[in-house]
Formats: structure tokens, C-alpha cells, sequence
């Protein structure tokens, strides 16, 4: 495998500067809670998010990463695909970073096939992936990754709940999770794109896979969801990247529904300035600039 060309490394620390901000947003739509309605699903998520995306601009507010989830696009059949398609369309003229968030993985052939779909057909900056298929899945968008300069999220450990069942196992004296460091770093040596994904709502795990890395040199860009209405906090994940020692322009701290949703908490009919007014936010309470 060739080695990665720096591009993924160099837009994340690049968008961060410009937009004074390490944020992502998901954009994840859910038809029952958008207060716009279009002709059609296609039209009505459209139009929700481009109305949210003028706000951020009409606010000088801006994260660092857009993060669509593919499965809450493709729940609306081809209506939500052709939304997804436009949406990266305007996306692209914002200049920051996308992230298709789909965990993508599967034999090899296959893996193959999906980084195709991610890198060539959606235009995407940077992929999730699952590594628990091992090296032979991961191999493809690793290739794909080096070759195109873009980026890799591989799950490390994750911000639901029941992670607990399989990531906290003690495989050999360690949590599965840090095995899985072990891989993600060793991958990360061959493809300066390749990063994790690791949750806010599990701040110790966080601590423990933040420090490994930093102890091994491989600054692995960190993907990490779970801010907002899952729990997590945004001050007590930069705490933890700092006493780590961990360099913040490599991080992305997300946000979906806390931002998308935001005019729920507050009854306001303004559905596009409360999200913008959320981003700022989570702007401050993340403090990068």
C-alpha cells in the first residue's frame, strides 16, 4: 500500500483554522421533526438544510466537518438519496470537510465496491468504517484512502450504550477496544488518513485511547460523537484531549440532533437560527479559538 498523501490531515487542520472552530455537524433528518414541508421528502430535507446552512453563513457560524449519516437518507428510498446527493453538492462550496458516516465494511472485494461508492460517487472527504472484519476489509479503503488523499474513521469505541457488550471485553489482559488502538495506530503508520472514531459519553475509554496514541506517536485523527443529546460534554472532551497532550486541530467533536433539532427545546418557529445558535454553543463550549 502506498503511503497516504497528507491531504485529509492537512484539510482537517486547514478548515479548523479557517472556521475557528473543531465542531461537526451530523446532518441526519427525520421527516416527523422538520418543520419545513416540500413537495416531497427529497425536497423537504433539502430545503431544511439548506436554510440551516444559509443561517450558518448569514451567522458567521461554522463547524469543521459535516458528518450525513447515509442510513437516515436512504430510510426515504431514492427520495433521501437524491437529497443526500444534493446536500454534498452545496456542502462542497463551503469548503469543510465531509464525512459520509455509513460504517462501512465487509470482505474485501466488497470493501472495495463501498469505497468506490464513498470517494468516487458521493465525493466524500472521509468515510466510517468498521475494522472487526480485520485487515483484508480494511485494506481497500486504506488503498482508496492513500491514492485519493482522503480520510478513514475506523470504529475504536463507540458512544452507544451497549458498546459495553463486546468493546469492553478483556482480550489478553486489555479491553478489545485498546486491541483495537493497536490496529488503528499500526494502520495509521501506513495511511496518515486513518482515524477513530471513539464516543464523548465514555470519557475514561477516551482518556485511555487518546493517551496510547500520543504515546505512539500516531496522531490519528479522532471522530468523536456522542455531544449533545446523547450526554456527552464538549468541555470535558477537550479536558481530556489536552491533559493528553492530543493536537485539537486533529479532532471532531459531533453534534446531530442537539443541533438539527435545536428549536424544539426552545418552541421558536426560527428552526435555522436556533441551529446556528446551538453551533455557537457548542463553538464556546469547545473553546478551540
Amino acid at each position: 500500500m502506498g503511503c497516504c498523501k497528507m491531504e485529509y490531515a492537512e484539510l482537517l487542520e486547514k478548515s479548523a483554522e479557517e472556521k475557528k472552530s473543531i465542531a461537526c455537524v451530523g446532518l441526519d433528518p427525520v421527516l416527523e421533526r422538520i418543520p419545513v414541508k416540500g413537495k416531497d421528502a427529497e425536497d423537504t430535507i433539502v430545503r431544511f438544510y439548506t436554510e440551516m446552512i444559509e443561517a450558518f453563513d448569514s451567522e458567521d457560524v461554522w463547524p469543521a466537518a459535516f458528518k450525513p449519516n447515509y442510513a437516515f437518507y436512504a430510510q426515504y428510498g431514492f427520495a433521501g438519496l437524491r437529497a443526500l446527493k444534493k446536500i454534498i453538492e452545496m456542502l462542497q462550496d463551503t469548503e469543510v470537510p465531509l464525512i459520509l458516516d455509513g460504517k462501512r465494511g465487509d470482505i474485501g472485494k466488497t470493501s472495495k465496491a463501498y469505497s468506490v461508492e464513498a470517494f468516487d460517487f458521493w465525493k466524500a472527504d472521509a468515510l466510517t468504517i468498521s475494522p472487526f472484519l480485520g485487515r483484508d476489509s480494511v485494506a481497500p479503503f486504506i488503498k482508496k484512502a492513500s491514492e485519493s488523499g482522503k480520510g478513514l474513521y475506523l470504529l475504536n469505541r463507540t458512544s452507544n450504550p451497549g458498546a459495553i457488550e463486546f468493546q469492553d471485553l478483556v482480550v489478553e489482559g486489555k479491553p478489545f477496544y485498546m486491541v483495537v488502538s493497536e490496529k488503528i495506530a499500526a494502520w495509521h503508520s501506513e495511511c496518515n488518513g486513518a482515524g477513530a472514531v471513539v464516543g464523548a459519553t465514555s470519557l475514561e475509554e477516551l482518556k485511555k485511547i487518546c493517551s496510547f496514541y500520543i504515546e505512539k506517536k500516531a496522531l490519528v485523527p479522532l471522530l468523536i460523537p456522542g455531544v449533545g443529546a446523547q450526554g456527552g460534554s464538549a468541555e470535558q472532551t477537550v479536558e481530556v484531549l489536552k491533559k493528553c497532550g492530543y493536537p485539537l486541530h486533529l479532532a471532531r467533536i459531533n453534534s446531530s440532533s442537539g443541533i438539527n433539532f435545536a428549536y424544539e427545546k426552545t418552541g421558536s418557529s426560527d428552526f435555522a437560527g436556533e441551529a446556528a445558535r446551538a453551533l455557537a454553543k457548542l463553538n464556546k463550549d469547545i473553546g478551540f479559538k
